[in-house]
C-alpha cells in the first residue's frame, strides 16, 4: 500500500453520500455505513497492557506507537491477518493531557512522536486497520480530554489521520441526556466525514443504570455495542459475563446482526488467568454469540496452545457466520448450559458449557430433537465437534442421543448440519463422547 491515505480515502467515496446523512425513521434498520457486516476480529490494547505510560520504566508495556507497530507486525508474520484478524486498536492513554492550540485531540508527544497520521500509514502497510479510542463525556475514564463539545471536530480529525474504528467511552458524561445525545452526535459526526469508521458504543452500559437500553436505537447509530462490565483476566470475570448475557438473551439476541452486535468484551486468551478449559469456554462461546473479537494479549510472547485456539478457522467461521444470527442459551440443567446459534444453509453450532467448577469430567444428555426447535437434524445430520479438538461424529438422525463428557469450566463445541434427504448409511442412534487431551 505506497499510499495508504488516498487508497482508503478512494475506496469510500462510493459511500459517501450514502453516509453524508444518518435519517432516523423510528424502524429496526441498523447503522447503515456499509460496515461490520460480520463481527470485528482484532486487537486491542487494554486487558492486558492498561494504562502504562512509563516508557523508561515499562518498554515493553508502555502506550506507544512502538506497541502498536510491534503488534501490526506479528498480525501479519503469525498469521493472524491470514484468518481475519483485522484492527490494531488503541484504547485509553494515548492522548496528550490537552488539546492542541487548534482544540484537536493529539497524542502524548513523547509517546507517540510519528504522531497518529504516521501510525495509521503503518498499519495500512501492512493491510491492516487502525482503531483508536474516545470519550462521550469530558474526560476519558483515565482522565485524558474527552470529546464532550467537540463531537465534529474530533470525528474529523480521526478521519483525517487516517483511522478505521472508534471505540467510544462513556465515562464523565453529565446527565443521561447528555450520554444519549453524543453518542448520537459521535455517530453522525463520523458518517458525516465520508470516511468509514467503524463505530463502536458503551452506550447501553452506562444507561442501563438507569434506563432500560432502546436496542432499536442504539443499533440505529452503533456497529457494536459493550452491554457490561469490563473483561479481566480471571474465570470469574467470564464466567459473569456469560451470567449476564443469558439472563437478558431476550432483549439482546434478536437485535444483533449484520452491522451492529452485542460487544461481551475483549478476549483474554493467552494470558495469565484461564485455564485451558476456560480459554475454550471464552472462544467458544464468543463465537456462538457473534461476538467481536477483540483478543487483548501480548502477540509477542503467547504460547503455541493459545495461537491454535485464537487462529482455529472453524470456530472463526462459525464467529464469521454471514447469516448473522447471535446463539442463545436454550436450556440450563443443573450445572450444564446448552447453546446454539443458527448458521448459514440451515446448520447449528452447539455449545455444551460445564459450569461445575470442583470434581471431575460430568456427561450431560440430550436428544437431537432438542436443537433447532427440532429441525437441526430432521431427517437427519452430521455432527463434526469443533473444540476442544476436531473430531468427524458421524450422521445422526432427529431422535439420536448425545452423551456429552466436559470437564469443570470446559466447553464442547459442535457443528451441526442438517441432510435434506435419508441419507444411505444409517445414521448413529446413541453417541458418547469423552474430551480429548489437550492439544500440543
Amino acid at each position: 500500500m505506497g499510499s495508504a491515505a488516498g487508497s482508503w480515502r478512494g475506496a469510500t467515496l462510493a459511500w459517501a453520500l450514502a453516509l453524508a446523512l444518518l435519517a432516523w425513521d423510528g424502524g429496526a434498520g441498523a447503522l447503515e455505513n456499509g460496515l461490520a457486516r460480520t463481527p470485528t476480529m482484532g486487537w486491542l490494547h487494554w486487558e492486558r497492557f492498561q494504562c502504562s505510560t512509563d516508557c523508561a520504566r515499562e518498554p515493553l508495556s508502555c502506550i506507544s506507537e512502538q506497541l502498536f507497530m510491534q503488534m501490526a507486525d506479528l498480525m501479519v508474520s503469525d498469521g493472524w491477518k491470514d484468518v481475519g484478524y483485522e484492527y490494531v486498536c488503541i484504547d485509553d492513554c494515548w492522548m496528550s493531557l490537552t488539546r492542541d492550540d487548534q482544540d484537536r485531540l493529539q497524542p502524548d508527544p513523547e509517546r507517540f512522536p510519528s504522531g497518529i497520521r504516521k501510525l495509521a500509514d503503518y498499519v495500512h502497510s501492512k493491510g491492516l486497520k487502525l482503531g483508536i479510542y474516545g470519550d462521550v463525556g469530558n474526560k476519558t475514564c483515565a482522565g485524558f480530554p474527552g470529546s464532550y463539545g467537540y463531537y465534529d471536530l474530533d470525528a474529523q480529525t480521526f478521519a483525517d489521520w487516517g483511522v478505521d474504528l472508534l471505540k467510544f467511552d462513556g465515562c464523565n458524561y453529565g446527565t443521561l441526556d447528555q450520554l444519549v445525545e453524543g453518542y448520537r452526535n459521535m455517530s453522525l459526526a463520523l458518517n458525516k466525514t465520508g470516511r468509514s469508521i467503524v463505530y463502536s458504543c458503551e452506550w447501553p452500559l452506562y444507561m442501563r443504570p438507569m434506563q432500560k437500553p432502546n436496542y432499536t436505537e442504539i443499533k440505529h447509530y452503533c456497529n457494536h455495542w459493550r452491554n457490561f462490565a469490563d473483561i479481566y483476566d480471571a474465570w470469574n470475570s467470564v464466567k459473569n459475563t456469560l451470567e449476564w448475557t443469558v439472563l437478558h438473551q431476550d432483549s439482546i439476541v434478536d437485535v444483533a446482526g449484520p452491522g451492529g452486535w452485542n460487544d461481551p468484551d475483549m478476549l483474554v486468551i493467552g494470558n495469565f488467568g484461564l485455564s485451558w478449559d476456560q480459554q475454550l469456554t471464552q472462544m467458544a462461546l464468543w463465537a456462538v454469540m457473534a461476538a467481536p473479537l477483540l483478543m487483548s494479549n501480548d502477540l509477542r510472547h503467547i504460547s503455541p496452545q493459545a495461537k491454535w485456539l485464537l487462529q482455529n478457522k472453524h470456530v472463526i467461521a462459525i464467529n464469521q457466520d454471514p447469516l448473522g444470527k447471535q446463539g442463545y442459551c436454550i436450556t440450563k440443567d443443573n450445572n450444564f448450559e446448552l447453546w446454539e446459534r443458527p448458521l448459514s444453509g440451515g446448520a447449528y453450532a452447539v455449545a455444551v458449557l460445564n459450569r461445575q467448577e470442583i470434581g471431575g469430567p460430568q456427561i450431560f444428555s440430550f436428544s437431537t430433537s432438542f436443537l433447532g426447535n427440532g429441525l437441526a437434524c430432521n431427517p437427519a445430520c452430521s455432527i463434526q465437534q469443533i473444540l476442544p479438538t476436531s473430531e468427524d461424529w458421524g450422521l445422526h438422525n432427529w431422535v439420536s442421543f448425545l452423551n456429552i463428557e466436559v470437564n469443570p469450566t470446559g466447553t464442547v463445541l459442535l457443528k451441526v448440519v442438517v441432510i435434506g434427504d435419508s441419507p444411505d448409511q444409517k445414521p448413529v442412534m446413541n453417541i458418547n463422547k469423552k474430551p480429548s487431551p489437550d492439544i500440543l
